[in-house]
């Protein structure tokens, strides 16, 4: 499949990808961060069955106070949301308390990164488009806004389904043992919160079993040269057990990256 991305030149932060019927862009209004929001409930709530408010319950919308000043990044097919990323520049952030992320994990390090970071989450896919293409799209467009925003480093939380540590001891303890963060992107679970991802010693783990057993969405960041914080914490009303992952720009995979940072060179974004 050919994949035509646009950038417009006439707006810095426009994004414009497509492929056949399905198009990437930002949301553009208020009417489309409902639909990212009444996508979510669907996919977070309605097919999972995970605790909600009852103000997200009488609204059938997945929303908190972060999504009035996050951009949004949708997939739409013909019009309608399939896909979302949720997206927060470190600049937007510090005008509007700060990330979500920080709520489960010490940032600090990541905070004192140089130049631009965003934080990515939220991300969702209807369950009748979950194929790599749709994935790939969507990093398509976060690549077209890390070039835009010339942001250094992404990072996020990513959940792993299930509340019990032990249970997930091979996926946790592999990527403690292979996708760990250096000190310098020292991020760790918050102490009231810390799981310890050592749930096997590390001659238990077997590499490849351990990658598989991973969540798509985890095995996509370690695709783009993730890395991992220190310790996992437990959401108890997604019913997950959380990660941090790290991806810093100069990782991030050729497909993704060369043609928008040719574009770029060239002064045709």
């Amino acid at each position: 499949m050919t994949i035509e991305e646009t950038i417009d030149s006439a707006s810095h932060n426009s994004i414009s990808i497509s492929a056949g019927k399905i198009n990437v862009r930002l949301a553009e209004s208020k009417k489309d961060i409902i639909a990212a929001q009444d996508l979510r409930w669907r996919v977070f709530f309605e097919q999972t069955g995970k605790k909600h408010s009852d103000e997200a319950f009488r609204e059938k919308r997945d929303f908190d106070r972060y999504d009035d000043f996050c951009d949004h990044l949708l997939v739409l097919d013909e019009g309608k949301v399939v896909g979302t990323y949720r997206m927060l520049r470190r600049s937007i952030a510090a005008l509007n308390g700060g990330h979500y992320t920080a709520s489960e994990f010490n940032i600090k390090p990541l905070l004192e990164y140089p130049g631009e970071i965003l934080e990515v989450g939220r991300s969702c896919v209807d369950q009748n488009y979950r194929t790599g293409g749709i994935m790939q799209m969507l990093w398509q467009g976060i690549a077209a806004y890390v070039v835009n925003y010339d942001i250094s480093l992404i990072f996020g939380c990513a959940s792993l389904d299930g509340k019990d540590p032990n249970a997930l001891a091979l996926p946790l303890s592999y990527l403690h043992y292979h996708h760990l963060a250096p000190p310098a992107l020292g991020v760790r679970a918050l102490p009231e919160l810390y799981v310890d991802m050592r749930r096997l010693e590390q001659h238990q783990v077997n590499p490849r079993l351990g990658f598989y057993s991973l969540p798509p969405l985890i095995k996509g960041y370690l695709r783009l040269g993730g890395l991992v914080g220190e310790g996992a914490i437990i959401d108890h009303d997604f019913n997950s057990i959380d990660v941090c992952m790290i991806v810093r720009r100069e990782t991030i995979t050729d497909r993704y990256m060369k043609h928008y940072e040719r574009r770029m060179n060239e002064g045709s974004l």
